[in-house]
């Protein structure tokens, strides 16, 4: 049991409890007890650090990763009659942020050890039309992004890379983003750390920065907290279209004291990783997720990839994890199946499909107990036994 774990986890295993206590708690209360509560100091503080940690000139705080995406896209200045190449196997919102553009989003097949894209798979389907690739750190694994970023450089596209995932994760021992042209971020209650919901950008591109932020508060040529702040009245313009995707001081706040936490919590996810790798080494038909040789994830989830002649199938063996109190995920989305881009032209996608048919993700948060783990073990070993 790791330190800093706090209240009883319920008698049903969940699949994930966010590691929030009183520090976060006494930090949301300072906030509002100071009567700031929107867009002001305690965001710019959140910035400034999370742009230190991943390595990044700039961070620019929004509400959500999707926004972060939208933002990102935009200012990559893509449009209708674009197309952006991205992974089938990924949450619909790093699709969905290409048609926020009006572009079209042409989905490229990943590769089954990380579950990512590849330069190969992403050559597969670009084409004259391809304006850029949305690169995505599945589940914490990280991206090889020094292929890519290399790949995308001959072929003259930008690289966006969607890092919902992937705080604490490190390629080649530096943090994922640290290099990127422009990365998008969660603090969803299901990443690493949270705000509750929230995201971030990181670019180290100071004019794309002023944009951004100037993007996601309704296009304003001066921030609402630059206006109170100031002695006499400013008038405001507005520049361009924008949008209301700011964070508020009370996210902020949370956020600061779970960015302070963010190596405790990825040794912790690490150390329990290490665990349901050694106890399920010896179950036959389970390949758990594990590092790539480029770098290190940060088991943001925990999935596991069942052989093709497993004895029983995906659904049926999450319906027997919960008759036994454990909640388990299906795998990652594939896209491309969705209802939403019923119609719209894919590429065979044979491992994308193999992964979200075959795969789920098992319970792990920072207060699981050896015996919980020994539990969601052992449903899997009598399914592995047939």
């Amino acid at each position: 049991m790791s330190a800093g774990a706090t209240g009883a986890v319920p008698a049903r295993i969940p699949v994930m409890v966010p590691w929030l206590g009183e520090e976060e708690a006494r930090a949301a209360s300072e906030a509002v007890l100071s009567g700031w509560v929107a867009q002001g100091p305690r965001v710019a503080a959140f910035e400034r650090a999370f742009a230190e940690r991943v390595g990044a000139e700039h961070g620019i705080a929004v509400s959500s990763c999707t926004a972060a995406l939208h933002l990102s896209l935009i200012a990559l200045d893509l449009g209708p009659g674009d197309e952006v190449v991205v992974p089938s196997l990924s949450f619909i919102a790093t699709a969905n942020a290409v048609r926020y553009v009006g572009a079209d989003p042409v989905f490229a097949d990943v590769e089954e050890a990380t579950g990512n894209l590849t330069p190969a798979t992403v050559d597969a389907v670009r084409t004259p039309r391809t304006r850029a690739v949305l690169a995505v750190h599945q589940g914490g694994v990280p991206a090889d992004v020094h292929a890519l970023r290399a790949a995308c450089a001959d072929w003259g596209v930008p690289l966006v890379e969607d890092a919902a995932c992937g705080i604490g994760a490190t390629v080649g021992g530096k943090s994922v983003g640290h290099g990127a042209l422009i990365a998008a971020w969660s603090f969803h209650p299901r990443k690493v750390i949270t705000t509750g919901e929230g995201g971030m950008v990181t670019t180290d591109d100071a004019r794309w920065a002023e944009r951004l932020r100037r993007l996601r508060e309704h296009g304003m040529n001066v921030s609402a907290a630059q206006r109170h702040a100031s002695a006499t009245p400013i008038a405001e313009s507005y520049l361009e279209v924008g949008y209301n995707y700011r964070m508020t001081d009370v996210q902020a706040a949370v956020g600061l004291v779970q960015l302070g936490r963010l190596d405790a919590i990825v040794a912790r996810r690490r150390e329990l990783a290490a665990r349901y790798a050694e106890l399920l080494r010896e179950v036959p038909g389970l390949r758990p997720v594990r590092d790539p040789g480029h770098g290190e994830g940060n088991f943001q989830s925990y999935w596991v990839l069942l052989a093709e002649d497993f004895p029983v199938g995906r659904d049926a063996l999450l319906e027997a994890l919960s008759a036994a109190g454990i909640s388990a995920r299906r795998g990652i989305m594939a896209s491309h199946l969705e209802p939403a881009y019923a119609g719209h032209g894919a590429a065979a996608l044979p491992v994308t499909e193999r992964i979200s048919r075959d795969s789920l993700i098992l319970p792990l948060f920072h207060t699981m107990g050896r015996e919980q783990q020994d539990r969601v073990v052992a449903v899997l070993r009598e399914a592995a036994a047939g």
